[in-house]
């Protein structure tokens, strides 16, 4: 096949994946929801991921058990101190064999090592945690998982370590070979979660069609290429004809059917991706809030950028270049210092999220309790990629059943993959083992 027609031939598959999976999430798939609503409301899972480390000496609380106090960095979390869980000297040991920021990034959240790859066989060898969940529990919302970033999927190979800069773009899995597409427009992140609260009966008929399309286009470019891609294109054809049985299903009548926990204001709709990289991460962090708030889906993951960042930091006093840059900060005190304040300046928009949600009630508590908000990093050092004692918190109860209110300090080199264990039995999708896992994370379950 000649450079022009594979290029072509790409093109083609991505036009229409994007058919599919770019636009709002279709009505007509969503599932009938019969779930009784309860007192306490859904538990929600939340995964906030930033990129290149923290300044170690300032991340640490002091103290452990109930009795600690807020290092540097931590410090705006004050007001949630009841609501957090701290877990210390937790590690992903999948991530310690690879180069750089790219092993680190992938295996966040499924405690695995991923392949080393230049674009053409992705693998992450496992599922992510968050993905874990949506698929035992997804259908409960008509959006079984939503994934947000800042940044767009990075491409070419980092010839530093020898990666496919895709692997830094992504922290949720669906299945090993597939990592899931993030939005960063906020707008259209609103118009999908409108779409769902304002169904439209047109809609079910043109979303049918452009189904249709994208099977048509999918099947015709299987024929043109070898059989490597065609497996890929397999994979794609099986996840399309899930969505069109989900359309099928979504036009019987059902009893009882999915409707918004609240009403979405039209006027509230943001303009687009705004060029402040701060309020860009402000819009998004409430989209997140708009649709656990609705009840649109329980389960998101959220990237502040993607592996090696260099966004550029200078908005903040006393800070100027690039994050990936600051990281490498070679122990000298005036890059460690501002490598400090972008850290900080992470765990303040962490800090708003949390606020928006304590600030929505539900039935007798609100929105956080019923939430388990995990912020963190794959590696805790950007100048020496160290991925032992990860940087971690955890926000909200879910509902009562994790133990907030403590630094925990476990024994060193405890897998992350335990924490997860905790988290996902927490969620109500327990299972026997995740990872490298030994089990769950002891004092956390209540």
């Amino acid at each position: 096949m000649s450079n022009s027609r594979h290029a072509l031939s790409r093109r083609t598959f991505i036009r229409g994946a994007g058919t599919c999976l770019a636009l709002p999430w279709l009505e007509a798939m969503t599932p009938a929801y019969a779930g009784p609503e309860t007192v306490k409301g859904p538990t929600r899972l939340g995964v906030l991921f930033m990129p290149n480390g923290v300044r170690e000496d300032e991340w640490t609380p002091s103290g452990k058990g109930r009795d600690f106090e807020f290092s540097k960095t931590l410090r705006p979390l004050s007001a949630f101190k009841e609501q957090l869980l701290i877990p210390t000297n937790l590690w992903n040991q999948g991530s310690v064999g690879g180069d750089g920021h790219y092993v680190k990034t992938s295996g966040f959240l499924t405690c695995q090592t991923i392949q080393k790859s230049l674009g053409f066989d992705l693998n992450s060898n496992g599922t992510s945690m968050d993905q874990v969940a949506a698929q035992r529990l997804g259908n409960q919302t008509p959006l079984p998982s939503l994934e947000l970033a800042i940044s767009p999927v990075s491409i070419g190979v980092d010839r530093n370590v020898g990666y496919t800069r895709v692997y830094g773009s992504h922290i949720a899995w669906s299945r090993p070979t597939r990592p899931l597409a993030r939005e960063i427009n906020p707008r259209l992140v609103f118009e999908r979660l409108f779409r769902l609260s304002n169904p439209n009966a047109a809609h079910s008929q043109h979303d049918k069609l452009l189904l249709d399309r994208v099977l048509g286009d999918a099947r015709q470019l299987k024929r043109r290429v070898g059989s490597d891609d065609q497996s890929r294109i397999d994979d794609y054809l099986d996840s399309v004809r899930s969505l069109e049985r989900r359309v099928e299903q979504a036009s019987k009548p059902v009893g009882k059917t999915w409707k918004p926990a609240v009403d979405m204001d039209p006027a509230d709709k943001p303009e687009g991706i705004p060029e402040a990289h701060a309020e860009h991460v402000r819009l998004m962090l409430d989209m997140i809030a708009l649709a656990f708030q609705t009840d649109s889906t329980r389960i998101c993951t959220f990237m502040f950028g993607n592996a090696v960042s260099g966004t550029n930091f200078s908005f903040l006093d006393g800070v100027n270049g690039g994050h990936h840059s600051i990281s490498h900060h070679e122990r000298k005190e005036k890059n460690l210092v501002q490598y400090q304040k972008i850290a900080q300046w992470h765990v303040e928009q962490y800090a708003y999220l949390l606020q928006k949600l304590q600030n929505m009630p539900e039935g007798e508590s609100n929105v956080l309790d019923n939430s388990m908000i995990l912020f963190g990093s794959g590696l805790r050092d950007g100048n020496s990629h160290n991925p032992r004692d990860l940087p971690l918190v955890v926000a909200g109860s879910a509902g009562g059943r994790l133990q907030t209110g403590q630094h925990l300090v476990c024994e060193k080199k405890t897998p992350l993959a335990n924490l997860y264990c905790s988290m996902l039995d927490a969620f109500g999708t327990p299972v026997d083992s995740f990872g490298d896992s030994t089990g769950p994370l002891p004092g956390v379950l209540a």
